[in-house]
């Protein structure tokens, strides 16, 4: 009897144990399946290379504002920067946000070292800002502009002024106040447009003025200085800062898994809880717009322009054009007249119609119903694309670049606002390095 027993536990033992191995197995391949469908690449050897490991680790951290509650920091001049400190996913590369609030290697002013280094500077928001950093880890315009003969040894220093919802004339009073402290630059590149359009719409849309700051990142910090954030918003603070040290653990260790089926689980959880953040997030900001009106009252120890009517589409997008069109001659002719080239590059975006053909793995990323920018962008990009010609005759080497991801079959972007993975990375810097270059070698020979 104790022997049947034994035999049946034997068997059963064995049969669960095959089961599994067979799950295991199935899993597995799933999983391989998944991840050839997203990185069109095998799990096992693709996984080996520890520098792409850690460049979509890079990627995916850095959009999203983790870390600490609240990164930005009130300023005098600038309406707000980053608060000086460390990035731990690119302290390797010793890139950390700089004293004046800026995401870089170095100190500003930045002086040369000796007359062998060619300082270039970046001006614009969050795509910028996220260009130079791509640019200090893969040198692809220091490769491009090394085809000029004149810069064939050069040692090419990116700087950038760069900071997320930053928009005309930000670049424009940035640029002026450095030069006023002395940074030099030997070439400068402006990428914008989708904050222009974006933002100053929900400035409208709160009626405050458009040209002020993004309304969406100065009233939460205005707020919280003075005190005047409701519970339900410290609630939901809390909230924010809760998930975020679970998401970065969850992507760290989604890029440290060795089996597929690891991979796939994390990534999920990840997706889970990158979705509940993004809900928090639009919560905070939809809760700090209850806070607008006390922000505008004779007590408010800050200043803002209130616009007192809401202005019509037409009336917005011209209005932002124009300024947009002179805040770039401005920044054109400030550096023409110390004879430094500028270059100006509209950003692609998903919510602005192109030949693109999104596949139904990159829609579920690229796209949400529930956009704040889509329409803006759909409606406002238009009124900025009919002022490139004007800028070309005004002497502004300006490059309309909305369509430069159009032929990649693989996915580029890596979130619903407007931000690209490696591939679109990749695809946008040699753009813009391509573009350069062409145009360096245009003038020289005239």
């Amino acid at each position: 009897m104790n022997m049947n027993i034994s035999k049946k536990i034997r068997g059963w033992g064995k049969t669960v144990a095959i089961n599994l191995f067979l799950l295991f197995i199935f899993l597995e391949l799933g999983s391989l399946l998944f991840y050839w469908s997203k990185n069109k690449e095998f799990f096992y050897t693709h996984r080996q290379n520890n520098s792409t490991q850690n460049q979509n680790l890079d990627l995916e951290l850095g959009s999203l504002r983790l870390g600490e509650s609240i990164i930005e920091r009130l300023h005098p001049f600038f309406g707000y920067v980053q608060k000086p400190g460390d990035i731990p996913h690119l302290k390797k590369f010793d890139i950390r946000y700089n004293k004046y609030g800026f995401i870089s290697a170095y100190d500003y002013p930045f002086i040369k070292q000796n007359e062998n280094q060619f300082i270039v500077g970046v001006f614009g928001g969050s795509v910028a800002s996220r260009y130079s950093v791509h640019e200090i880890k893969n040198k692809i315009l220091e490769q491009s502009l090394k085809q000029l003969p004149e810069l064939k040894n050069k040692e090419v220093i990116i700087l950038s002024f760069a900071t997320g919802g930053y928009k005309q004339p930000q670049q424009l009073l940035i640029l002026n106040y450095m030069l006023a402290l002395g940074q030099t630059f030997d070439l400068v590149i402006n990428i914008d447009g989708f904050n222009e359009v974006a933002l100053s719409n929900l400035n409208n849309q709160s009626q405050l003025a458009w040209m002020m700051p993004s309304g969406t990142h100065v009233f939460g910090l205005a707020s919280l200085s003075t005190n005047s954030l409701s519970t339900e918003t410290l609630d939901n603070l809390l909230k924010i800062k809760k998930i975020k040290p679970q998401l970065t653990a969850a992507i760290t260790q989604r890029e440290r898994c060795d089996l597929a089926t690891c991979y796939t689980l994390y990534s999920i959880y990840s997706q889970l809880l990158r979705k509940n953040y993004q809900q928090a997030i639009s919560v905070f900001e939809a809760e700090q717009k209850e806070q607008i009106p006390s922000l505008f009252s004779e007590q408010s120890p800050f200043y803002f322009y209130p616009q007192n009517t809401t202005l019509s589409q037409d009336e917005l997008y011209e209005a932002v054009a124009k300024n947009w069109e002179e805040t770039s001659f401005l920044m054109s002719q400030i550096l023409a007249r110390r004879q430094i080239p500028y270059f100006h590059f509209i950003q692609p975006n998903q919510y602005y119609s192109t030949q693109r053909q999104f596949s139904n793995a990159e829609q579920k990323i690229a796209w949400s119903d529930t956009s704040p920018y889509a329409e803006a962008v759909k409606t406002g990009y238009p009124y900025l694309l009919k002022r490139v010609e004007s800028l070309r005759s005004r002497g502004v080497n300006i490059f309309n670049s909305i369509a430069v991801l159009d032929p990649i079959d693989d996915i580029v972007y890596i979130d619903n606002c407007c931000h690209y993975n490696d591939v679109g990375e990749t695809a946008f810097s040699r753009y813009i390095a391509n573009n350069i270059v062409n145009q360096l070698k245009s003038s020289s020979n005239n």
